[in-house]
């Protein structure tokens, strides 16, 4: 064992303890106010209510619990383990070098997948089916399985192919290249994705309620928001969860509700949340937030190229093989586990985009509309009302109810 195995070890077990610690902080918060609805909350949420939502936030909490160790043994299989090596050695084909390091990255992600089935099946058909949100049958569980794994081969072969030859043929300049593509790859997803990948999996129908249509136009010329159109999702075959949200680029945008959400909100509260998305675009959160990404994943590629070809990267996680698809997975497994410490930055920024879109939907709809929809959605979704401060520190993309409730009423 190298002096890098046992930093990689110690990394591990850090980022499973600090996890844990926050998971169990987490539960001992709902648990402290299981009993008591917060007073903000009184007149809109009952104890029974409250009551589901503890529940079913512990049961999450709780199925989490085992995913981090399962993840944690599934790591250590994997790297000190021997398991991407004797992937590699399945996959190799020597007259055809760069075939087999796709054909690495190919099998790892499938095994990585299919090994992640048991929880997935546990959190859909056991604790979404037991507070009744879940709406999926197990034929279209299989469906979905089928349709995204084949999806994922079309698009993620031929992209596979380009990033390994560019790493292998480019020399030392490949990664500026390989983040080029990528940039390129993931604009090209975002401009396709409401007109040919979204379609395959759900039905996206115009909005055919003609008042609350002419409502959001209006809202939208005000905006100085254009469109593909409103459209209304399907949500309710797989969940009873509702949402809301905006896809596509530049002509290709497209408006979205989910059935569900236009069933539990008033044409009112609809129009208030519609303000608050339309906020995000305004102060333009969603372009800034894809800079962030590809400056991220800028220095993270610069950075791999450092160490991709040094040969204590790999002994230290016990891969024989140096290639850059070893190597890329190794990155995927390291950055997964030392990227705990900059959530809370991330996390903050998201929840400071969100206090700004709130902002933004005050001033362009009426704020209690805006906050009888929220409660709603936090009540029907069954969100908990008593979050840990660190856990939200590290986890919260969004601001806890009773912060963004006295947000809107300031």
């Amino acid at each position: 064992m190298t002096l890098f195995s046992i930093v990689f070890i110690l990394l591990l077990f850090i980022d499973c303890a600090l996890k844990y610690y926050l998971n169990q902080r987490q539960i001992s918060a709902i648990n402290r106010s299981f009993n008591q609805v917060p007073a903000a909350f009184h007149s809109q949420i009952s104890l029974e209510e409250h009551h589901k939502a503890g529940r079913y936030s512990l049961a999450k909490l709780n199925l989490g619990k085992i995913e981090l160790i399962y993840g944690v043994i599934l790591v250590l299989i994997f790297t000190l383990g021997g398991g991407i090596d004797k992937i590699a050695q399945l996959t190799q084909f020597s007259n055809y070098p760069i075939s087999s390091e796709v054909g690495l990255i190919i099998v790892y992600s499938l095994i990585s997948s299919a090994l992640g089935l048991p929880l997935s099946y546990y959190s859909t058909f056991k604790i979404e089916q037991a507070f009744g949100f879940n709406k999926m049958t197990l034929g279209l569980f299989i469906k979905d399985l089928i349709k995204g794994t084949l999806l994922g081969l079309i698009i993620g072969v031929p992209l596979l192919y380009l990033v390994m030859w560019l790493m292998n043929s480019l020399g030392a300049t490949w990664w500026l290249w390989v983040w080029g593509v990528m940039v390129i790859f993931n604009l090209l997803i975002l401009t396709i994705y409401p007109t040919f990948i979204a379609p395959l999996f759900n039905k996206f129908t115009p909005l055919e309620d003609l008042e609350l249509k002419a409502r959001i136009e209006t809202l939208l010329s005000e905006c100085g928001f254009k469109s593909q159109g409103v459209f209304v999702m399907d949500g309710s075959k797989r969940s009873s969860h509702g949402n809301a949200y905006f896809t596509g680029l530049g002509a290709s945008k497209r408006i979205v509700f989910f059935d569900t959400l236009l069933k539990q909100l008033s044409h009112d509260e609809i129009i208030a949340v519609l303000a608050h998305e339309l906020g995000h675009f305004k102060h333009k959160h969603i372009l800034k937030q894809m800079l962030t990404s590809f400056g991220i994943m800028l220095v993270g590629l610069f950075v791999f190229s450092l160490l991709i070809n040094q040969s204590w990267f790999y002994a230290g996680l016990n891969v024989s093989q140096i290639n850059p698809a070893s190597g890329l997975l190794l990155l995927f497994i390291l950055t997964s586990i030392i990227s705990l410490p900059l959530a809370p930055l991330s996390s903050f920024m998201s929840r400071k985009n969100e206090f700004e879109a709130d902002d933004f939907a005050k001033a362009h709809a009426n704020k209690q509309d805006l906050i009888s929809g929220l409660v709603k959605l936090y009540r029907d979704n069954a969100s908990t009302l008593t979050p840990d401060d660190l856990y939200v520190k590290f986890y919260y993309s969004h601001p806890p109810a009773n912060l963004r409730i006295a947000n809107l009423e300031r």
